[in-house]
This record gives C-alpha cells, sequence and structure tokens, in this order.
C-alpha cells in the first residue's frame, strides 16, 4: 500500500501508522477562517481593480492593474477551492478511505496546493519586475508593455505553474495525503527516490527564485527612487517615492516572512529524504504561514494607496508632534508619472516648453 506507482492507493500509505495528532475544532475553525478572510480580502481587491481599471484602461498602469488582478483571483480561488477541499474533508471525520477510493480527490487537493502555492508567488515577481522597468525605463514601458503582451505573461506564468503541478501526475506519481490527513501535497515521509525529492526540491528552488526575483528588482526600483528623490529639487515628486517604498518593503516582508517557513522546511525533508525532525505540526504551521501570504496579498498590492498612506501620515505626525508637510502636492503614483514621461516626450516641441530635467532621471 505504500508504493508510490500505484495511483489507487498511494495515497493510503500515511493512513495506517499516523503519527500527527491534530484538534478537529481548532483546525476546521483555523480551516474556515482563513477560507473565509481570504475570500472577502480578495473579493473586495478585485472590486477596487475593477473599478480602476476602467478609469486606467487606456494608460501604462493598466499593465499593473491587470497583473494585480490575475494575482488577487488567482488567490481568491485558492482559497475558495483549497478551503472548501479542506473543509469538506474535516466535515468527513478525515476518513479519506472512504470517499478517496481512486485517490482522484487527493490528486486534485494536491494539484490545487502546487498551482495556487506557486503562481501567486511568479505573479508576484512579475509584478516586481513590471514595477522595475516602469520605474527604470518609463518610456520603453509606456510604448512596449502593452495590455496584450500583460495578457500574454499572465498566461504563460500560469501554464507553466499548472505544468509543475501536473507534473507528478504526468510520471505516474500521485500526490500523497499527509501526516495529519487533512491535506495532500507531494511525499513528504519516507522519501527514498529521487523523483519524489525532485519534486520537494524544485518546489522549493522555484518559489524562492521568485522571492529573490521580487527581492531584486524591488531593491533596483527603491534605490532608482531613492536616488530620484535625492537629485530631485522639486517636492512635488516625492509622493509616489514614499509610496513606492513603504509598498516595497511591505512586499518584501510578508512574502519572505509567509513563504520562507514552508520553503525550508520542504527543501529540508527532500534533501534529507523525509528523515528531518520535522513534526507534522511543524509543517501545518508553515503552511498555515504561507496562507496568511495570500490573506494578505490584496492589502500590500491594493489597499496600502495614497489614501491610505496619507492618513496614516498625518495621525503619526499629529501623535509625534512634527510638522505636516503639503500633501496635496503628491502625484498620483510613480505610474502614472512614467505615463507623463512618456507623453511628453513622444509630443513635438514639448521640449521647448517643458523642462523634462527631473523627469528624465527615471531613466537613467
Amino acid at each position: 500500500m505504500n508504493g508510490s506507482k500505484s495511483p489507487g492507493l498511494a495515497g493510503f500509505g500515511v493512513l495506517k501508522n499516523t503519527t500527527c495528532h491534530t484538534e478537529k475544532k481548532i483546525s476546521v475553525f483555523f480551516s474556515i477562517i482563513f477560507m473565509t478572510v481570504g475570500i472577502l480580502s480578495n473579493s473586495l481587491a478585485i472590486v477596487i481593480l475593477m473599478k480602476a481599471y476602467q478609469r486606467f484602461r487606456q494608460k501604462s498602469k493598466a499593465s499593473f492593474l491587470l497583473l494585480a488582478s490575475g494575482l488577487v483571483v488567482t488567490d481568491l480561488f485558492g482559497h475558495l477551492i483549497n478551503g472548501a477541499i479542506a473543509v469538506f474533508v474535516y466535515a468527513s471525520d478525515k476518513d479519506w478511505i472512504r470517499f478517496n477510493q481512486s485517490n482522484i480527490l487527493c490528486s486534485v487537493f494536491g494539484i490545487c496546493m502546487v498551482f495556487f502555492g506557486l503562481c501567486p508567488l511568479f505573479l508576484g515577481s512579475v509584478m516586481a519586475v513590471e514595477r522595475c522597468i516602469g520605474v527604470t525605463k518609463p518610456i520603453f514601458h509606456s510604448t512596449k508593455m502593452t495590455s496584450r503582451h500583460v495578457k500574454m505573461m499572465l498566461t504563460m506564468v500560469c501554464l507553466f505553474a499548472v505544468l509543475i503541478a501536473l507534473l507528478p501526475i504526468l510520471r505516474f506519481r500521485a500526490y500523497q495525503i499527509q501526516a495529519s490527513r487533512t491535506w495532500c501535497f507531494y511525499k513528504t515521509e519516507h522519501v527514498e527516490d529521487w523523483e519524489d525529492r525532485f519534486y520537494l526540491i524544485l518546489f522549493s528552488c522555484l518559489g524562492f527564485l521568485a522571492l529573490a526575483i521580487s527581492f531584486l528588482c524591488n531593491a533596483v526600483t527603491g534605490i532608482t527612487l531613492l536616488r530620484v528623490k535625492f537629485k530631485s529639487q522639486q517636492r512635488q515628486g516625492r509622493s509616489h517615492h514614499f509610496e513606492m517604498i513603504i509598498q516595497l518593503l511591505a512586499i518584501m516582508c510578508v512574502s519572505c516572512i509567509c513563504w520562507s517557513p514552508f520553503l525550508v522546511t520542504m527543501a529540508i525533508i527532500g534533501i534529507n529524504e523525509g528523515r528531518s525532525k520535522d513534526t507534522c505540526e511543524t509543517i501545518l504551521f508553515a503552511l498555515r504561514m504561507a496562507t496568511w501570504n495570500q490573506i494578505l496579498d490584496p492589502w500590500v498590492y491594493i489597499l496600502l494607496r495614497k489614501a491610505v498612506l496619507k492618513n496614516l501620515y498625518k495621525i503619526t505626525s499629529g501623535c509625534c508632534g512634527v510638522h505636516v508637510i503639503n500633501l496635496h502636492m503628491w502625484e498620483l503614483s510613480s505610474i502614472k508619472n512614467s505615463l507623463k514621461v512618456a507623453a511628453i516626450s513622444e509630443s513635438p516641441g514639448s521640449s521647448k516648453q517643458i523642462n523634462l530635467q527631473p523627469l528624465s532621471s527615471m531613466g537613467q
């Protein structure tokens, strides 16, 4: 029954001698809370994105809005599908042998866990790349980063994540019911075959690669914005600098804190051939940490906007007794500023009327 190449029985080997005991009421509570909060947060973000996309549909900000929409839609379906399966498993008293004889539900659960885990990380890295191009090369961004190109990137990212999720099925390797009997993933116990180790290490490496790309691009973006801030003598360019830097710090901190425990745990299990000292409670805690990233994504990418930052700045300045700078001079965002650069540079004779020295530094 432990044979990994028998799809019908592969998932049930762990049920015979499980050493992981989770409190049912607490586990159901966590699953329902995570699913509800995730669905509400991402639904609110989708409504905000739809309204924003209608306003900026013909502008360069549309590319960012499309990528953000893909991210929150992915997170929404991830909470909806994975959460519904998890609640069903708890409601069935985790009796997999009764409702999963052919291992179809476990395979679907495992595919969804991998896809909805990697896809947001990939989209986050693509958003970081898009933001970096928009800040460092605004003219190139406004002319080449069209909605059609962004949709192609979204499709390629989703197809790549689907391929990674289907790889074990294509190789006739069934997803395994984990020791807690509440979710399915790659084989994490008694990993002896090189292919089972490969899947765990591949998942971790792809996740860390996405985080590294996001960190690198966000660092370049932040440094560029700081250089422009210190070089510019005009106050009107300060708002989007502060706004973007705060968003970059929040994005990097949330992604690294939430995903690092799970990615490190899977990598250790793959390297140590499943003989690591991590208990199933530790793995469940790391999984819940990763789930929080999908809950916080809409708040970091979408809801942490200029209006919120402006109010927080006023409250903080009032509490600390710091003089409040005239904030109505702030511009909308760096993406809109990039569009202004492109529009001015492409209009004939505009260089004679408007001094582009402060704005042109964005492309240096």
